[in-house]
């Protein structure tokens, strides 16, 4: 049987079993929502994809621990906007244990069960007394409706709120599966300040879970940047309480890493869609790499590319800039066989530019969505694919007046 999706509203509450919410508690100067609750009615398979950054947050640092002292079975996720609680000592420990500890005690369940996150400025406390009653009210106003809420409170520079449900009709039955992101600068997930939180109502072993949200994450999350930054707070969770009836052994992975997959691929574009300051969603292929890997590294280092993402945002078609970037990417690469396409025009081929073309390539260029491909020239069949935005004098105002 062939699967089928069907979309739905909801976000992450649209799996049968799940409550959210959003809410403001005056982290923000602005009154904006900065606090998030996700709770599922029964214990859930939980598995993570955490920031590789060094400098990580208290709340990875906790959420790591809970994860492990639960055995992978977690009942909540509690995250802030506004603060990210990162490079802030004792204190930042902590207060992120102690918003886990609030949330457990309000829900009357144990703090182990609970995972936490943050975003927003670093080396910044939060205001504890804030949070406390913050997730007090929240508890109070989660609903299976809330979904869109607590895709709102978790957004901090991101222009729109990002989510996405489906249900899925599978072999081994119907099931759903939903979930909300943020994102918009500083962003290169390896595992940035991106967050996202799934949700199924399957039922999924720990360890079958986390095989199948790391082989999404490196098809999503990992194959996006706006910026090139990997940031402190970067997570990606999932959960799955088993609602629906449906259980998914390791004979169904490839149903459940594509039904997690047709959740987590339109988040990952709305963060490069929303990212900050951008006018353009850029999607990069690369091909006739020796092998995928090679294939990554030249589209992450063209995507990453200052000097290509601003003749993108000014329409200007100037295919040296990718073959200058082809040939430093550290893949292998032969000149004389590489190619060029913007579009659907081919500007460089064979070692040969043919820059009559430029005018049909400017007017695509005009896009809000365009395409890059770029053969290594190497005849191998090594491919990849990941999406970038423009880079724009307002990337630069934006992160120029961040905390200030």
């Amino acid at each position: 049987m062939r699967d089928v999706y069907e979309k739905l509203d909801g976000g992450v509450a649209a799996p049968a079993g799940f409550r959210a919410t959003g809410i403001a508690c005056g982290i923000k100067a602005n009154g904006k929502p900065d606090v998030a609750l996700i709770a599922s009615d029964v214990p859930a398979s939980a598995a993570a994809v955490f920031t590789t950054n060094r400098a990580q947050a208290a709340p990875i640092v906790v959420s790591r621990d809970n994860l492990a002292r639960s055995g992978g079975r977690i009942r909540a996720l509690v995250v802030n906007s506004g603060c990210a609680n990162a490079c802030t000592g004792v204190d930042g420990m902590e207060h992120a244990r102690a918003m886990t500890n609030i949330t457990g005690t309000a829900l009357g369940i144990d703090p182990s069960a609970v995972l936490v996150a943050s975003t927003g400025v670093i080396g910044v406390k939060l205001p504890m007394e804030k949070v406390g009653r913050g997730i007090h009210e929240a508890v109070r106003s989660l609903s299976p409706d809330g979904g869109p809420s607590a895709a709102r409170a978790i957004m901090t520079t991101d222009p729109f709120p990002k989510e996405a449900a489906f249900e899925v009709h599978a072999g081994a039955g119907t099931f759903r599966v939903g979930g909300i992101a943020k994102g918009s600068g500083m962003i290169e997930p390896l595992m940035a300040t991106m967050l996202a939180f799934i949700t199924t109502d399957a039922a999924v072993a720990p360890e079958l879970l986390q095989r199948a949200l790391e082989t999404v994450c490196d098809e999503t999350f990992n194959a996006i940047t706006v910026d090139g930054e990997c940031s402190t707070n970067d997570c990606v969770a999932v959960l799955a309480n088993g609602a629906s009836g449906v259980t998914l052994t390791d004979a169904d992975l490839t149903e459940l890493v594509d039904a997690l997959r047709q959740v987590c691929e339109p988040l990952a574009i709305g963060i490069v869609r929303g990212g900050e300051g951008a006018t353009k969603l850029i999607t990069v292929r690369v091909v006739g790499a020796q092998s995928n890997g090679e294939a990554r590294r030249t589209a992450r280092a063209i995507a990453n590319s200052p000097l290509v993402k601003t003749a993108i945002h000014g329409g200007d078609p100037n295919w040296g800039r990718l073959v200058a970037v082809m040939g430093r990417s550290g893949s292998a690469f032969s000149l004389d066989s590489a190619a060029v396409r913007i579009g659907p025009v081919q500007l460089f081929a064979g070692g040969t530019p043919h820059d009559e073309r430029a005018p049909q390539a400017a007017e695509y260029l005009k896009r809000d969505e365009v395409e890059i491909e770029v053969d290594l020239g190497t005849g191998g069949d090594g491919t990849s694919r990941m999406w970038t935005c423009d880079l724009s004098a307002e990337y630069v105002r934006i992160n120029a007046e961040y905390r200030t």
